[in-house]
C-alpha cells in the first residue's frame, strides 16, 4: 500500500515529464525539417575551372592531310645540268591551343552569371610527311648522290606541308574548333555562360638606340 500511494503521488510528474519530452521532440523536428530538406549549396570558383583547363594540356583541334607533286631541283655545279627529284607525298598538319597557358589573370568571373577566359593563340604543333604513303616518283642528273638528295627532298616537302597548312587556313580553324569544344564544357562545368576572348599578349618594350 505505501508504493502504491507513493505512485499515485508521483503519476502526475511522470505524466509531466512524458509530455515534455514527446513536446521537446516535436519542436526539435518541426524547425529541423527544412534545413535537412535545404539542397546543399555548390560553390565554383575559378580554380576548379583553371584546373579543368590546365588538365587538357595540348588538345589537337584540326587534322589538315596533304597529297601532292613537289619538284626539288638542285645546282650541283655550273658545268653540269641541275639535279632534280619528283616526289609524290602525303603530309599533314595539325592545329592545337595549349590551354596550360592560361593564369589566374585569364579567369575573370563577372557577377553570378558570366565567366571570360583569355585563350591562348592557336598554333601548328606538329607537320609531318608521311613517308609510307609518299614515293620518289624521279630522279634526274643526281650524279651518285642520289640518298642526300632525296633526304633533302623530303625536308623541302616537309617545309612545304607547313607553309600549305597555314595559307589553307589552319590557325583560323583550330581558333574556331577550339571555341566549340571548350565553351559548352566550361559551361558544363561552371554552370555559367563563358565568353572566350583572345589571350592579351604583352609586347617585350623597346630598346632606346645605341647612341
Amino acid at each position: 500500500m505505501p508504493l502504491l500511494r507513493l505512485f499515485i503521488k508521483l503519476l502526475p510528474w511522470i505524466i509531466v515529464l512524458v509530455a515534455g519530452f514527446f513536446f521537446w521532440r516535436f519542436i526539435r523536428d518541426f524547425f529541423d525539417e527544412p534545413a535537412a530538406k535545404k539542397e546543399p549549396e555548390v560553390v565554383v570558383n575559378y580554380n576548379t575551372v583553371l584546373t579543368s583547363v590546365e588538365d587538357l594540356g595540348k588538345m589537337e583541334l584540326v587534322r589538315y592531310n596533304f597529297k601532292d607533286v613537289v619538284e626539288y631541283e638542285k645546282n650541283v655545279s655550273r658545268w653540269v645540268p641541275k639535279s632534280k627529284v619528283v616526289l609524290i607525298v602525303s603530309g599533314e598538319a595539325v592545329g592545337c591551343v595549349d590551354f596550360t597557358k592560361i593564369t589566374k589573370a585569364d579567369i575573370v568571373f563577372e557577377g553570378d552569371s558570366l565567366v571570360q577566359i583569355g585563350v591562348p593563340e592557336p598554333e601548328i604543333c606538329y607537320y609531318k610527311v608521311d613517308h609510307s604513303k609518299s614515293k620518289v616518283f624521279s630522279k634526274e642528273n643526281t650524279y651518285f648522290q642520289d640518298a642526300s638528295l632525296v633526304e633533302e627532298s623530303y625536308k623541302y616537302a616537309e617545309r612545304n606541308v607547313k607553309k600549305a597548312a597555314l595559307r589553307s587556313g589552319i590557325l583560323r580553324q583550330t581558333q574556331e574548333n577550339a571555341e566549340k569544344v571548350l565553351k559548352p564544357m566550361l559551361e558544363e562545368i561552371t554552370g555559367r555562360r563563358v565568353v572566350l576572348v583572345q589571350q592579351r599578349r604583352i609586347e617585350n618594350p623597346k630598346l632606346p638606340p645605341k647612341r
